[in-house]
Order: structure tokens, then C-alpha cells, then sequence
């Protein structure tokens, strides 16, 4: 099979080495432009040492990447990790067209951050579908799909790295043969359920402390390596990761204390209080310094991150 790879990062570099280890050949790689001052590509650095071919176009819709494709001759193209707009015309170029990788089972959570969006919103599964690129945005025709347990502790880091990464390059390898074989079963996504979101950014990331403490360790969870659940401290911008959920079960444990408040650091983290429990947070990150542990970043107990004081019984 004759495969030319579209992609960037870690997850492109692996799905490039799983076709190359099974024998396939990559006619060339597609990758986003180089920017000035980022990290080298890991998947152009591993096209590279490989001697292949490595394309870099700002516009996958521009003659240039069109006649660039057209000239491999390329049994398929597989998309893997694309950020780029692909158009219809530059998807067809291949004997058998392109396929795409998307974490989540489509039609739900469509975007970008549809890693995190499934934490924040509480699931306890989620997926991968391999689709066919259409204009609309993870819109079109799923070819295969794989179902993921969500953990209570998972984050969207542990979620993709160890479970949604591996299990989506095995399934474009699937997916790919599937296809060229000529037994791939395309399957319409039903619009009534289709979901979108956009990034996770600063807005979204933002707790508040008043919401039940499910929901904030959710957001903690779901944005968890990045961009980072915040909260105001003072002036100051405090972000919370690896943090783990502990019930209140009596008005006992939260009397006369707020909402948002540190009621206590120990070695274990900062413990704060939120609607129905605390939070137990080990690591923090304070603006846009280092991660560093809870207990290293000088915030002292009783401090009140933007909470609401608990009503006592009536």
C-alpha cells in the first residue's frame, strides 16, 4: 500500500513508524508550516531521519499542495492529527481518497477539544471514529469507531496518551485496510445527535468554586495537562492540576467555612472547598510560571479563592 501520511506531532510520528513497521510505503508526508522559535516536528524529524519526502504547504487548497499530492500517486491518504483544512479537491487526489482520525465518537464532540469536553461534561465514555474529510468540520461519513472508558481520575492527558493515542493508530491501520480492500461501510452521522465545542481556553477553564465539586474536578480533569483549570488568587492567576475528589458528608465538615476557601494544606496538597466536597489539588502553577507542588507556592490556609461564604441551616 502506498500511503501518504498528513499530519504533526507525536500521534502523526507514530502512525508514520506503524505503517513503515508493517511494510506499507509512504510516498510522502504532509506536515504544518515551521514556525519560528517552536519545537522541531516530530513528525517531520522522523520523515527526515527516514530520508522521505516532507512537504510543509500553509494551504492544503493551493495548486501547489494539489499538484505536490497528485504526483505521488499515493493508494491513500491517511490524516493524522490535521489542524489544516483539507478540501475536497486535495482529498480526492489519492486512488482512494483520505481518511481522518478524530478522538471522540462522532457526531459527538465535534472541534478541537473534544478530549476535554468529554470530562467537563461528566462522561464516562468516549472514543475514536475514522471518517472521511468532508468541507463541514468532522462532519463526514465514519468508517469504524472505538469505544473508551473514561476513569473517575482520568484526565485529558491520561485519557489520550494512554488509551484514545494507541488504540487510534491501530485503528487507522484497520481503517486503511478496510478501505483499499474495498470493504470499508460508510456510515452517515446522525445530525441530531452531533455535538460541537470549541478550544478549551481561558474562559472556559475558569472555576467556579460555587458549582458542585463534581463539576469542578471535571473542569480540573478535563484540562488537565493543558491549558489548565484557574482560579483568581489575589491578583494572580492560580492553575490546579493532578487533583483528586473528596465528598462532604456532613454540614459539619463545611461549617463556617466558604466557598473557594484552602482549608487546609498538607502532604497529600491544598484541600478546597467547593459545593458538595473539596478538592484535593497536589500540583499548581501560578500565571505563567513552572508547575510546581501544592504545597511549594506559599498559599497559606484559610486563603478564599473567589468563593461565597457556606449558608448555614435555616
Amino acid at each position: 500500500m502506498r500511503i501518504v501520511i498528513v499530519g504533526q506531532q507525536a500521534f502523526g510520528k507514530a502512525v508514520l513508524e506503524a505503517f513503515i513497521a508493517r511494510g506499507d510505503e509512504i510516498a510522502a508526508v504532509f506536515a504544518t508550516p515551521e514556525r519560528p522559535g517552536a519545537r522541531p516536528d516530530p513528525l517531520v524529524a522522523a520523515a527526515q531521519e527516514r530520508s522521505l519526502t516532507v512537504h510543509r504547504f500553509t494551504k492544503y487548497s493551493s495548486e501547489e499542495a494539489q499538484r505536490a499530492l497528485s504526483d505521488l500517486e499515493a493508494d491513500l491518504g491517511v490524516m493524522a492529527y490535521v489542524l489544516l483544512f483539507a478540501p475536497p479537491a486535495f482529498c480526492a487526489i489519492p486512488k482512494h481518497g483520505m481518511i481522518q482520525f478524530h478522538p471522540s465518537l462522532l457526531p459527538l464532540h465535534r472541534g478541537a477539544s473534544s478530549i476535554p469536553w468529554a470530562i467537563i461534561r461528566g462522561r464516562t465514555e468516549t472514543g475514536l471514529s475514522i471518517f472521511r474529510p468532508t468541507p463541514g468540520l468532522d462532519e463526514g461519513p465514519v468508517i469504524l469507531q472505538k469505544r473508551v472508558a473514561i476513569g473517575p481520575d482520568d484526565t485529558a492527558g491520561s485519557l489520550y496518551f494512554d488509551k484514545i493515542f494507541p488504540l487510534g493508530v491501530s485503528a487507522l491501520l484497520e481503517a486503511a485496510d478496510l478501505v483499499v480492500s474495498g470493504r470499508a461501510t460508510e456510515s452517515t452521522q446522525d445530525e441530531n445527535r452531533a455535538t460541537y465545542e470549541g478550544w478549551v481556553r481561558e474562559a472556559e477553564s475558569h472555576i467556579n468554586w460555587a458549582n458542585h465539586v463534581d463539576f469542578v474536578y471535571d473542569l480540573i480533569r478535563g484540562c488537565n495537562p493543558a491549558p489548565g483549570a484557574w482560579t483568581a488568587y489575589g491578583e494572580r492567576k492560580l492553575y490546579l492540576f493532578d487533583a483528586r475528589k473528596i465528598a462532604a458528608g456532613t454540614f459539619g465538615a463545611v461549617r463556617g467555612r466558604k466557598i473557594g476557601e484552602v482549608v487546609s494544606i498538607g502532604d497529600q496538597g491544598m484541600r478546597i472547598l467547593a459545593q458538595g466536597g473539596f478538592v484535593e489539588v497536589s500540583r499548581v502553577r501560578l500565571d505563567d510560571g513552572p508547575k510546581i507542588a501544592a504545597t511549594e507556592a506559599g498559599i497559606p490556609a484559610s486563603t478564599v479563592l473567589g468563593g461565597v461564604e457556606v449558608r448555614s441551616n435555616p
